[in-house]
């Protein structure tokens, strides 16, 4: 998505994309071997203050265990193939109750679930929509709008999509 900075490790530059693939591969098999979901994995900060960010779920969420095991799974390859050859600071957790939607498949996982979504271009004249996902045709992304009923465009037109905690919901369920 648009420019990949490069990040200096002594006398060697390595393209953060490479860095970045490898580092979500073994966060992604981490998770996997803990028996939770691999949301996202991002890098943050630069050689010195280098930042690792990996979020994980599961049914139900997860636990301080969870996050502390995938951790360590993670460190030992990290630490291992000496890919990141810095002090570096590996932080996992849960995506959060408004967790932020990356994928085609997050949006068909949460039909039904309110969304905040920010969109490049507009659709129906608007490029901000809170709504609800009513689910998704192809690569369309498809929002049932109180206001203006259905409303559809395509997923790469997408900037940000958060879920929305809906209070409506939640106290229905008391």
């Amino acid at each position: 998505m648009g420019f990949a900075p490069t990040f200096y490790f002594g006398w060697k530059a390595m393209d953060s994309v490479s860095i970045g693939d490898r580092i979500k591969e073994i966060a992604a098999r981490a998770a996997q071997s803990n028996a939770v979901e691999f949301v996202h994995c991002e890098i943050v900060g630069a050689k010195r203050n280098m930042t690792v960010r990996v979020y994980i779920d599961k049914p139900g969420g997860v636990s301080v265990e969870d996050c502390a095991s995938v951790s360590r799974t993670m460190e030992e390859v990290l630490d291992a193939d000496d890919l990141i050859p810095t002090a570096y600071l590996l932080e996992v957790s849960s995506p959060g109750l408004e967790r932020e939607l990356y994928s085609i498949d997050d949006f068909k996982k949460f039909a039904g679930h309110k969304v905040k979504v920010k969109l490049a271009a507009p659709a129906n004249g608007q490029k901000v929509w809170v709504a609800r996902i009513s689910g998704v045709d192809g690569n369309d992304i498809i929002l049932a709008d109180k206001a203006q009923g259905e409303v559809r465009f395509p997923h790469s037109e997408v900037l940000k999509a958060n879920l929305r905690v809906d209070l409506e919901q939640e106290f229905k369920k008391r």
